[in-house]
């Protein structure tokens, strides 16, 4: 659970387009695929249609993947899925890895068979690196909310959460808010996933945090003020939370992304009564982002794995590990969403806050000006 990607926001805004356009559609280079048709493919159009594209990509054989824990929005599946569909091998590479690193592999693997073919990362990162995406529109292009997807398809959303509260509920009651985390009750119990200065799902938990405590998605100082007070309580526990220390009890109240605190739930079961809740009033979300490798080794599997992730089936897969698909909405209305598994999701009601990369940025400087001080 100590996945340290930074998750992008719902709006991508006029600073971020700005760049986008500044940056323009990256010309190819040297690379170990760019002297290929399928590099510069910007659609499946491009290939003569879907069926041709699966050619391509058989032909080619194997997909190179980063950064993609098995248990992180059902990954685990998504790959078994893939390689079934089409007998293409998918090496899964670094699964720990964080979104900075995705990059770094790219640059230190370039020209070579082992650079990473596609990315999923949050939107920081994407913004600071365009030039090394091909653009790409896959078929689903139009099911993509506009605000969550840049226009030429260097990179687009793909799914999304919110912050929560998960709890053993053998061990703590269920908080209706983070104040209550201040009670007597959570003294020494609740853990943060990451360092907010670096780790998205802490950064997005100190907003939470402030949404809760009078501040908002300009001003998240309050946040910062409540994990102060929190320590100074003597219940914040300053251990990162993974699956193991959940199991074991040590961390029995975690702040992070619901559908990681909600994945545990099921695996958890017979050995801890663990819960989750997105407290209403303090609704944080986010998305991750896809981009190809403009020199992927593999640039029709590329394309194809983005294909896959767009499609219903894809998409599904995604829900079913609690995550929320950016296709979600558009899936609902034609009547191909999995039901079941959005019944499982995490419930969330009132006003949802997702941060402009503007007020992202703001918040930042804050965390690194204070969060040491108040907390380290």
């Amino acid at each position: 659970m100590n996945h340290i990607r930074v998750l992008r926001s719902a709006g991508i805004g006029v600073t971020a387009l700005a760049l986008v356009a500044a940056c323009g559609t990256p010309p190819p280079q040297n690379g170990a695929a760019s002297d290929t048709p399928a590099a510069t493919a910007k659609s499946a159009a491009d290939f003569g249609g879907l069926d041709k594209l699966v050619e391509a990509a058989k032909k080619e054989g194997k997909l190179n993947v980063i950064a993609l824990p098995p248990d992180w929005a059902n990954y685990g599946e998504m790959i078994k899925a893939f390689e079934a569909e089409y007998g293409i091998e998918v090496d899964s590479a670094q699964p720990d890895a964080s979104s900075q690193d995705e990059i770094n592999a790219a640059k230190q693997l370039k020209g070579g068979d082992r650079a990473p073919d596609v990315f999923d990362l949050g939107l920081n990162v994407a913004l600071a690196n365009t030039d090394l995406f091909a653009p790409y529109q896959v078929e689903k292009w139009s099911d993509i909310p506009g605000e969550l997807k840049e226009p030429s398809g260097l990179y687009y959303a793909d799914y999304g959460g919110f912050m929560s509260i998960g709890y053993d509920a053998a061990k703590v009651p269920a908080p209706a808010s983070v104040k209550d985390l201040l009670k007597p009750e959570y003294q020494g119990k609740v853990a943060l996933n990451g360092d907010p200065t670096q780790a998205g799902a802490a950064f997005s938990g100190v907003v939470m945090a402030s949404l809760d405590n009078g501040g908002s998605a300009d001003d998240i100082a309050p946040g910062v003020e409540f994990f102060k007070r929190l320590k100074a309580a003597g219940n914040f526990l300053p251990v990162d939370p993974s699956p193991a220390t959940i199991e074991s009890g040590q961390t029995p109240v975690v702040i992070d992304w619901d559908y990681t605190n909600a994945a545990q739930t099921a695996k958890l079961a017979g050995k801890a009564d663990w819960k989750v809740v997105v407290p209403p009033g303090a609704q944080v979300g986010a998305y991750y982002n896809q981009a190809i490798n403009k020199d992927a080794p593999h640039p029709a599997a590329a394309r194809l794995w983005q294909e896959f992730l767009y499609s219903d089936e894809g998409q599904n897969i995604f829900l079913k590990g609690l995550s929320r698909p950016v296709r979600m909405d558009a899936m609902t209305a034609a009547g191909t969403v999995d039901a079941d598994a959005a019944a499982k999701l995490p419930k969330t009601e009132g006003e949802q806050v997702f941060l402009t990369q503007e007020q992202s940025d703001k918040a930042k400087q804050v965390l690194s000006s204070t969060w040491a001080q108040a907390v380290g």
